[in-house]
């Protein structure tokens, strides 16, 4: 194939990936609007205030599973300290209405703007390493970060007990569960604007030497590249997102939480990667849906009746949520090594005829 019908190909994917979300975002902002069913997957119609949360909160794990794409998907580095950007804007934004009489857009500008310095300053430190070395790193800040939550420096952090929302500078409109919609459409609105954002790195030219870097650091440095300020980038952008969608967490679940600055939540993102398919942002989508909803209703299952009628060898391991994601995770692991998108990819082949059998020469 020429290169020209190659470009040709790659544009009309390109518009056509345009068109699936624009579809796909007007179908979710008329959501608030419409009854239909739950179908088991939601607590009930999609118009009620369960089910909207419910598809804020996984459209904010969506936005969190997407940022970590751009540091390991994208850029190839293994991070296990993602979830400490993403505590920066919870907590960083219920500090700062807590403590301060700033409107709630000013000071969600201002924890972005810390939040970035920050992410700069340690993402220059870790990157002076690479491959587990750069994961050890990471993790040590992560660490960090949470022993500095848990035990709750000056009660600014509120420790084990977390941080309770400080509701008189935020607008009414986001306060209630009557209000639930518009976190909703808050949700929805920072999802867009974070696949936007990716979809528009990985197309850029920045984006095409974060993929080089990561094939071939070598490689890049040789043809007068700067593979450390490459790598820089991807790590300033992913961990930004995290911070807007830390941000957007807080005013959805009115408080923090400091299980949300773990390591084992940063591990739960890389499942989440993993389960949809490193590298692709559909398969990251499809992957952090997939694996919330089954990590919220699996609970409900776990203490359905017909799991408790069960015989213990069957009633044990069911009911235990974890037990049944760690079974899907390895069964995927297994039989489908691309992730859920390598489905789609499996259904898109498409037969070749039969070449004639060369001779060997």
């Amino acid at each position: 194939m020429s290169s020209q019908a190659t470009s040709k190909k790659r544009i009309a994917g390109g518009w056509l990936e345009l068109a699936v979300a624009v579809a796909i975002v007007a179908f979710l902002a008329l959501l608030p609007m419409l009854n239909l069913p739950g179908l088991g997957l939601l607590p009930g119609p999609t118009y009620t205030p369960g089910s909207l949360h419910l598809m804020a909160y996984i459209m904010l794990m969506v936005s969190l599973a997407l940022s970590y794409h751009m540091i390991f998907g994208l850029a190839g580095m293994l991070s296990f300290g993602h979830a400490l950007y993403f505590g920066i804007g919870v907590y960083g934004l219920g500090i700062v209405l807590q403590r301060t009489d700033i409107p709630l857009l000013p000071a969600a500008l201002i924890v972005l703007v810390i939040g970035i310095f920050v992410t700069h300053i340690l993402g220059a430190i870790s990157l002076r390493v690479s491959g587990i070395s750069f994961a050890m790193v990471t993790l040590a800040f992560a660490q960090a970060g949470n022993v500095f939550v848990r035990r709750n420096p000056g009660g600014y952090t509120g420790g084990d007990e977390g941080l309770a929302l400080a509701t008189s500078n935020v607008p009414d409109f986001f306060i209630g569960v009557v209000n639930t919609k518009y976190l909703y459409w808050l949700a929805l609105a920072v999802v867009v604007v974070v696949f936007a954002v990716v979809a528009w790195i990985e197309y850029s030219r920045a984006g095409h030497g974060i993929a080089a870097t990561r094939e071939n650091e070598m490689r890049v440095r040789v043809l007068g590249g700067r593979p450390f300020v490459v790598k820089l980038i991807a790590f300033v952008i992913g961990g930004s997102l995290a911070i807007v969608t830390g941000m957007a967490f807080l005013l959805l679940q009115s408080g923090a939480a400091h299980t949300h600055t773990t390591a084992e939540f940063t591990l739960t993102l890389l499942v989440m990667v993993v389960l949809g398919g490193v590298g692709r942002r559909w398969g990251v989508v499809v992957g952090a849906t997939v694996y919330t909803i089954l990590d919220q209703r699996l609970v409900a299952l776990a203490s359905h009746d017909a799991i408790r009628e069960l015989p213990a060898v069957l009633r044990i391991p069911l009911s235990e949520p974890l037990f049944i994601l760690g079974t899907l995770f390895i069964l995927i692991v297994m039989f489908l090594p691309g992730g859920l998108s390598a489905l789609v990819d499996r259904f898109r082949k498409v037969p070749v005829e039969d070449e004639p059998i060369k001779e060997p020469v």
